[in-house]
């Protein structure tokens, strides 16, 4: 009888330490949590008021939420006596393991948060990166969206981006359209490009300043090459080079310059 009222003794005493331990497991958890959504808020508040990209601070609120509620787990296994270290090296392994197989993803992911906090470019930009042209509509966490000029959604990583030239057409007021003319060798190249330079104010879009730039550009066997560059705004610019091309070839007829053609000089000599 007094071993059965030991054992029951016995019985009592382990599980009330028992209960005990997982009350306190549960408090612990609970105010644990707490704390986490805490931690979380004010970090949220703290990006807010420095105007830190939405998409930055919802990856930062992830990753903080992550780490904290494996260190609440790591802390509650611990309570209850299980050895953590080997649950952490675990975790390590798990991580290095993850970690190797997707190199390329975290690749991205890291490129993505660079982007955010630089800001090379922003959602509306027209740009040149990664080897494609376009319209940014969507800057991800590993991926960049991009509609091209043929109006073709492009869906470039953010690695590729962040590790090639970027080209930002939208960042300047204005950019220079490249344009060229061929003149006939007998052309008065001087009055062909006063006229041009005259003429290009009157297209559409191009600024009066920067004024047009004419000049030579270069010399073939037909005659010189002038190198014709309004200015214009990003939005502006195909609309001034058709428009730009057109009336080259408009202006230059209108005022009567000879069209260029190609030339040869046969010499014939008779045998003394």
């Amino acid at each position: 009888m007094d071993k059965m009222e030991t054992y029951g003794q016995l019985a009592a005493t382990y599980a009330t330490e028992i209960g005990l331990k997982v009350l306190g497991a549960i408090v612990f958890w609970i105010i644990g949590r707490w704390l986490i959504g805490l931690a979380g808020r004010l970090v949220q508040q703290a990006m807010a008021r420095q105007k830190v990209d939405p998409t930055l601070m919802r990856y930062v609120g992830s990753f903080l939420s992550v780490t904290l509620n494996i260190v609440l787990v790591v802390a509650i296994l611990g309570y209850f006596g299980v050895q953590t270290t080997t649950f952490a090296a675990l975790v390590a392994g798990i991580g290095v393991a993850i970690g190797a197989a997707w190199g390329g993803l975290l690749g991205n992911l890291a490129a993505g948060i660079f982007l955010v906090v630089l800001r090379p470019f922003k959602v509306g930009d027209f740009i040149s990166a990664g080897g494609v042209i376009g319209t940014v509509k969507e800057i991800g966490l590993f991926a960049t969206t991009v509609d091209t000029m043929d109006n073709v959604q492009t869906i470039i990583g953010n690695g590729k981006i962040f590790g090639d030239t970027i080209q930002n057409f939208t960042a300047n007021p204005y950019r220079r359209v490249e344009l060229k003319i061929q003149l006939a060798g007998n052309a008065d190249h001087v009055a062909a490009a006063q006229l041009l330079r005259e003429k290009l104010l009157e297209v559409p879009n191009v600024l009066p300043e920067p004024a047009p730039e004419v000049e030579i550009l270069d010399f073939t066997l037909v005659g010189p090459i002038l190198a014709v560059r309004p200015f214009c705004h990003n939005d502006h610019y195909w609309q001034v080079y058709f428009d730009g091309n057109r009336l080259i070839r408009e202006a230059l007829a209108a005022a009567g310059f000879p069209a260029p053609t190609p030339s040869q000089v046969v010499i014939v000599q008779q045998p003394a």
